[in-house]
């Protein structure tokens, strides 16, 4: 008899915001075919060479990717495969083909990841290391989707800003039903290889799988076939225009505009990897009267506008890109960065 009382397996199905039952159940449209898979799996494999490339350059070691294996697969097949805890980036598709995206790695691999890229060693996975990670897999999709763009035609493929978190398994936001995962090996470092897995949700998959078999693939992510004749049935000329003539119905598919110029910047920004750019790193500023700073001296003190304590400006080509804290390493001063400027505000400030 039910006393009203949840069992765990509701309460994690709550927590995570899916369906109660979490291995069926609709949304985000039907299961994908295994020529899906396959498709998705022959082209994920194609990206490994610059995948490898580009992580390794960020993270100035040796970072190898392998496979995919490419399946279909639902939340509690997947979920009994994957450690307790995982560091789960979600990073959805806005634009091209939108819906459901993400990766999830173990608690492990975060921290390689992350220590590689500070250069610190028994990271914590806090604030700024879930940063760094979210950062590495914003280039490791952007990697993707300009590969993505090249073999589809679809210029209008756009990412989220990516959402990097270090949870229990149990409240990964994971596609409902049945959802297609790609499952990588990953070497960082020399070190022991790895497992790494991105999550394509329903709509995403059939999707690219349809762009990559050259079909049509409407914004909601399914295939339009050539004439939809009759799409709109329920009696009478229903689905006809007019004089009984069939309707020519397109599908429309509207460009997001804030990721539009971001989408185009991944697919060139390998040609200005190799160009000098300067760098400083801003203490503070103050006004001053063309006559007090002609009666500056040696032991002048001169106060700045920033509080003792607060994060210095870091610029680039005299624009702020980024905030820090000032360290010392062995016998000169460097800087921690600790929060990076977003596109937004940089063009904010820019106008």
């Amino acid at each position: 008899m039910n006393d009203g009382a949840l069992s765990q397996a509701e309460i994690d199905a709550l927590l995570s915001g899916s369906g109660i039952g979490g291995g069926s159940g609709g949304g985000g449209g039907g299961a994908s075919t295994n020529d899906d898979t396959a498709a998705i799996e022959n082209f994920l494999k194609t990206t490994m060479g610059p995948q490898s490339s580009g992580i390794s350059m960020m993270t100035g070691g040796t970072v190898n990717f392998s496979g995919p294996s490419v399946s279909m697969t639902n939340r509690d097949t997947f979920l009994d495969k994957v450690p307790d805890t995982v560091t789960s980036v979600k990073i959805d598709f806005i634009g091209g083909f939108p819906g459901e995206h993400m990766f999830i790695m173990t608690e492990d691999t975060a921290k390689t990841i992350a220590n590689m890229m500070n250069k610190e060693d028994n990271i914590t996975l806090d604030d700024m290391a879930m940063s760094v990670i979210a950062e590495t897999v914003s280039q490791m999709v952007g990697t993707e989707i300009t590969a993505l763009a090249g073999k589809t035609g679809n210029k209008w493929i756009a990412p989220s800003s990516p959402e990097a978190a270090n949870i229990p398994k149990a409240t990964v936001p994971l596609p409902s039903g049945s959802f297609t995962v790609a499952e990588y090996g990953i070497s960082i470092g020399g070190g022991a290889p790895q497992t790494l897995w991105e999550v394509f949700g329903p709509s995403v998959a059939q999707s690219i799988a349809a762009a990559l078999s050259g079909q049509q693939a409407s914004p909601a992510g399914g295939v339009s076939p050539s004439g939809m004749n009759g799409a709109f049935s329920g009696g009478g000329m229903a689905g006809r225009g007019a004089y009984g003539q069939p309707p020519n119905i397109q599908p429309v598919q509207f460009p997001n505009l804030n990721t539009q110029s971001n989408t185009r910047e991944q697919g060139n920004i390998g040609l200005l990897m190799d160009v000098f750019m300067e760098m400083t790193v801003e203490l503070g500023r103050t006004r001053k009267l063309i006559k007090e700073i002609l009666t500056m001296g040696e032991g002048t003190i001169i106060e700045l506008d920033k509080l003792a304590g607060e994060p210095v400006d870091i610029l680039v080509n005299h624009k702020l890109i980024a905030k820090g804290e000032v360290v010392v390493i062995d016998e000169n001063f460097g800087v921690r960065v600790t929060e990076i400027v977003s596109p937004q505000e940089r063009l904010s400030d820019a106008v």
